[in-house]
C-alpha cells in the first residue's frame, strides 16, 4: 500500500471516528455516560493493554516472515552468483548451457517471480531454470578431480538457492490467518465502541475529537503496519524489491566480461525461454 493511500485510510477513518463521536455527545449527560469515570477508564486500559499485548505478537509474527523473505531473496541471490563462478570448472559443453540458464533463472526471478508475488499470486510453483538447469547437469561426466569438486559444489550450492527461494517465495501469500484477523478488527472495533462511550457533552468538541481521533490513529496504523508486514512484496513503503538479484546478475556481466565468457543465455531479457 502506498503512502498515499495510507495516509487517506486513516484521515478517513478518523473523520468517521469525529463524526461518531460528535453524534454519540449530542445526547451524552454531563462527565459522559459512564457514573463512575474511574472504573471506566481502568476497564478502558485493560481492553487498551489487551489489544496492544495481542497486535505486538502478531506484528513480531509478521516481521519475522518480512524478514525471512528479504533474507532468503538476498541468499538466493548470492547463490546464484557463488554457483557462476563454480560452473566455471565444469567440463566444457555443460559449462556453457548452465552459464546461460543461471543468467536466465536471474531474470526470469527480476521479471516474473517477483511481479506475480506482488500480485499474491506466487506460491509453490517451480522456476523452469531450475529444471532446466538440473537437466543439463545430469549429462555432466567430470573427467577431472577438479570438475568432480566442481560438480559436488554445485549441487550443495543448489539446495542453499533452493532453500532460499522457499524463504523469499513463502511471505508472498500472507502468513497472518484470517481468523486472527478478525480478531484483531474485533478488538479494534471493541475499543473504539468503548471510548463512544466517554462522550461529554460538558466539554469542548475539539478535545472530544482529539479524545477519539488519536486513538483512532493508532488503531488504524497498527492494522496497516501489520497488513503491510503480511504483504512484503506489495508496493508502498517498506516493499520488498529484487534488488539482490538485480546485483547478482550486474556482478555476472562484469565476471563474463572479466573471463571472455560468451555462452548465450537461452532467454531473452525478461527470463523467457528464448
Amino acid at each position: 500500500m502506498s503512502l498515499f493511500w495510507a495516509i487517506a485510510i486513516v484521515v478517513v477513518a478518523d473523520a468517521l471516528a469525529v463524526l461518531a463521536l460528535l453524534l454519540v455527545r449530542r445526547g451524552a449527560p454531563e462527565g459522559s455516560y459512564f457514573a463512575d469515570g474511574d472504573r471506566a477508564s481502568g476497564v478502558f486500559g485493560l481492553l487498551g493493554a489487551g489489544f496492544a499485548i495481542f497486535a505486538g505478537f502478531v506484528v513480531f509474527l509478521a516481521f519475522t516472515s518480512y524478514d525471512e523473505s528479504r533474507s532468503g531473496a538476498e541468499a538466493e541471490a548470492l547463490a546464484v552468483q557463488q554457483q557462476y563462478e563454480t560452473a566455471q570448472f565444469l567440463p566444457p559443453p555443460v559449462r556453457e548451457r548452465v552459464l546461460g540458464e543461471l543468467i536466465c533463472y536471474g531474470r526470469f526471478v527480476v521479471r516474473q517471480e517477483w511481479p506475480e508475488m506482488e500480485n499474491g499470486s506466487q506460491g509453490d510453483t517451480v522456476s523452469p531454470w531450475s529444471v532446466a538447469l538440473f537437466r543439463s547437469l545430469k549429462a555432466a561426466e567430470p573427467a577431472s578431480a577438479s570438475a568432480q569438486s566442481a560438480l559436488d559444489k554445485w549441487f550443495d550450492q543448489t539446495s542453499d538457492r533452493e532453500e532460499a527461494r522457499r524463504d523469499r517465495v513463502h511471505g508472498a501469500t500472507g502468513i497472518i490467518p484470517g481468523s486472527i484477523w478478525l480478531v484483531l478488527i474485533l478488538m479494534a472495533g471493541v475499543v473504539f465502541a468503548y471510548m463512544l462511550l466517554f462522550a461529554d457533552s460538558a466539554e469542548m468538541a475539539r478535545s472530544q475529537a482529539m479524545l477519539i481521533g488519536s486513538a483512532t490513529t493508532v488503531l488504524v496504523a497498527t492494522l496497516l503496519a501489520i497488513n503491510a508486514l503480511d504483504n512484503p512484496y506489495r508496493d508502498g513503503i517498506g516493499s520488498l524489491r529484487p534488488v539482490a538479484m538485480e546485483r547478482a546478475l550486474r556482478m555476472i556481466r562484469d565476471a563474463r566480461a572479466a573471463v571472455g565468457d560468451d555462452a548465450v543465455a537461452p532467454c531473452d531479457a525478461a527470463g523467457r525461454a528464448a
